[in-house]
C-alpha cells in the first residue's frame, strides 16, 4: 500500500517544482523529502524522479502518480473536514468554485443567506472558469463548482463522476456599439470580433460558422467588463451570456438577446450520494439565489 506521507511529498514536489520549494512547503528538510521520494520509488517499483544537475524533473510515471496524489490528499483532507464537522471538533467548511460572471451575481446572495442560516460553517469561494473548477471538484479541493455548458457544445474531459444540478438557462446577447445597426451574428460579418477565453472563443467561432462566416477576432479578454469598453470604442462587436451584462453593464453599449443561442450552469458535485449537510444546504441557496439571477425577457 501507497504511503500517504510520500504521496503528500511528491504531489508537493509536482507543485512546487523543486525539493527545496517542496521541502519549504511541508516543513521538511531537503535530505527528508529526498528519503521520501527514494522510498516511494522503492515501494513502486518505478522511476519517479530524474536528476537535471542540481534540481530533479518527475519522469512521466511521476506525473501520473502525482496527478492521482493530489486527487486523493484532496479527497482525504476533505473526509477528514467532514468527519470533524460531524462529530463537532470544529466548525465545519465547504467551498465552491464559481466562474467570474457568477461571482458577480447571485452568489454573493446565496452566500449571504448561507452564512445567517448556517453561522457555524466556513463558506470559502474561489474564482475558476468550468475547466479548471472542474479539476479542483475532482480533487477534493472544492465541494461543490458551478459550471456551464452551451447546447452544442461536447462534454468536457473529466465530467464524468460529477453530478449536476441546473440553476438557470442563461440567454446570449450581441454587444455592439450604441447607434450600430444589426441584431444578427450574420449582420456585423464584416466587422473584428472580441472573444474571452479559448472555451468561450471556440463557442464563438461555432455560433459564427453557424451563421455563415468566420469571425475576424482582433481582441481577446476574459474580463467582460473590458470586453464591453473595447465594445463602447468601437473596436469590435460581442457576444456576452446574460449574467455577465446582469452583474456589469455598460452604458455606451447596445444589447440584442439570440433567439436560440443559451448556455446552461450547472451546480456540479463529485462522487456518490448522500452529499455532506453544508454541501446539500450551499446548493439549495445557489438554488434560490439563481431563480433570480436575470431580469425577466
Amino acid at each position: 500500500m501507497l504511503d500517504m506521507t510520500r504521496l503528500r511529498v511528491l504531489a508537493a514536489v509536482a507543485r512546487h517544482g523543486s525539493v527545496t520549494a517542496a521541502a519549504r512547503a511541508l516543513g521538511y528538510s531537503q535530505p527528508s523529502v529526498s528519503h521520501h521520494l527514494a522510498r516511494l520509488e522503492a515501494e513502486t517499483g518505478s522511476t519517479l524522479v530524474q536528476r537535471l544537475g542540481r534540481g530533479i524533473r518527475l519522469t512521466e510515471a511521476g506525473r501520473m502518480l502525482a496527478e492521482r496524489a493530489e486527487e486523493i490528499l484532496g479527497r482525504l483532507d476533505a473526509a477528514e473536514a467532514e468527519l470533524a464537522a460531524h462529530t463537532g471538533l470544529r466548525a465545519g467548511r465547504v467551498r465552491l468554485a464559481a466562474f467570474p460572471s457568477a461571482l458577480g451575481t447571485f452568489v454573493p446572495r446565496a452566500a449571504a443567506s448561507f452564512a445567517a442560516g448556517h453561522p457555524e460553517v466556513e463558506l470559502r469561494f474561489v474564482e475558476a472558469e468550468p475547466p479548471d473548477a472542474t479539476r479542483l471538484l475532482r480533487a477534493g479541493e472544492v465541494e461543490a463548482a458551478l459550471l456551464f455548458r452551451h447546447p452544442d457544445e461536447p462534454p468536457a474531459a473529466g465530467d464524468d463522476g460529477l453530478r449536476r444540478t441546473p440553476l438557470l438557462t442563461e440567454p446570449i446577447h450581441l454587444v455592439a456599439p450604441a447607434g450600430l445597426a444589426g441584431d444578427r451574428l450574420a449582420d456585423h460579418a464584416r466587422r473584428r470580433w472580441i472573444s474571452g477565453c479559448e472555451r468561450c472563443r471556440t463557442q464563438l467561432v461555432r455560433s459564427c460558422a453557424a451563421a455563415g462566416f468566420t469571425p475576424d477576432i482582433a481582441f481577446t479578454t476574459d474580463d467582460y467588463v473590458a470586453v464591453q469598453a473595447l465594445v463602447a470604442a468601437g473596436l469590435g462587436v460581442t457576444t456576452l451570456p446574460g449574467l455577465a451584462l446582469a452583474a456589469q453593464r455598460h452604458p455606451s453599449v447596445r444589447t440584442v438577446r439570440l433567439p436560440g443561442h443559451h448556455r446552461t450552469v450547472f451546480a456540479a458535485v463529485h462522487g456518490q450520494p448522500p452529499d455532506p449537510p453544508a454541501t446539500t444546504a450551499l446548493l439549495a441557496h445557489l438554488r434560490e439565489a439563481a431563480a433570480t439571477a436575470l431580469p425577466p425577457p
